[in-house]
């Protein structure tokens, strides 16, 4: 496509755009000749991925060229910002410096490379070696740097919370997801083409993660007030719902007396 409709379909103005290019936030458009530029579906998902970011993150555009090329900021960034980072990477931008160096997070978390490969032992990151550096993707890296917050608030190995504790965090969300992807394909497969289906993704991502997030607070004080502090979430063989087991299950097991599942629903706790 020309110029003139990546205006139309983003929303976005020419100056804007080719100050999106020449910062290196989106790809060089395609050039058969000097003054002659085609622009793809690429350039529409990756101008609109940066309009996100500046409207729901407020990231300004250096911000942004910086972490697609793997340096850190100080800025905190919500977690739903990192599904557009990564699509910025993924479709090309700063391919090549992509990773980020574990040792540009040591600085903020002394202990980011035991962390990195504690995180990569339980499935919750994944250690890349590139010549002698070991490297993280955006947002594994952005989990090092939160475990190095929760470091300083005393969560460390002599009181008990060692980096893989997060193990039981890998297990819930990828049940979480598991149902969230099959549901999303159930209703959408067939019926929603590509676009309209990331269209929708776009929005129900990060809503979700506040839905979850506001959910999995609720419970946790829950459980805290009623001193329920053992749960564990038990994944029905359907793999469609799920219940949670209390250590009042775990006494009703001893006694004989009939455990209480879950009114339909799957509800998350402390382990």
């Amino acid at each position: 496509m020309k110029m003139k409709e990546l205006e139309s379909r983003t929303g976005v103005g020419r100056e804007t755009i080719r100050v999106y290019i020449r910062l290196g936030i989106i790809p060089e458009p395609v050039r058969k000749k000097p003054n002659v530029a085609d622009y793809g579906e690429e350039h529409v998902r990756a101008i609109l991925a940066v309009r996100e970011l500046q409207r729901e993150s407020r990231l300004t555009l250096t911000q942004i060229a910086e972490i697609v090329r793997g340096r850190t900021t100080e800025q905190r960034i919500e977690a739903a910002a990192f599904q557009h980072l990564e699509e910025l990477v993924a479709i090309g931008v700063g391919v090549d410096n992509s990773m980020v160096a574990i040792s540009t997070l040591i600085e903020e978390n002394p202990h980011a490379l035991d962390d990195a490969l504690a995180f990569s032992a339980v499935g919750a990151a994944e250690v890349i070696q590139e010549g002698d550096e070991p490297k993280l993707s955006l947002t594994d890296a952005r989990l090092v740097t939160i475990w190095g917050q929760m470091r300083r608030a005393g969560f460390v190995e002599s009181a008990d919370f060692p980096p893989e504790i997060v193990h039981f965090y890998v297990e819930a969300a990828e049940f979480v997801a598991g149902n969230e992807a099959t549901k999303f394909l159930e209703r959408t497969e067939g019926r929603l083409s590509e676009e309209e289906a990331a269209a929708m993704c776009a929005v129900a991502l990060p809503r979700m993660l506040d839905v979850f997030g506001l959910m999995r607070t609720k419970f946790f004080l829950r459980n805290l007030r009623d001193g329920k502090g053992k749960v564990t979430v038990r994944p029905s063989r359907s793999g469609d719902r799920g219940r949670v087991e209390t250590v009042d299950d775990r006494a009703s097991k001893r006694t004989g007396t009939p455990t209480e599942t879950l009114g339909g629903g799957t509800r998350f706790g402390v382990s």
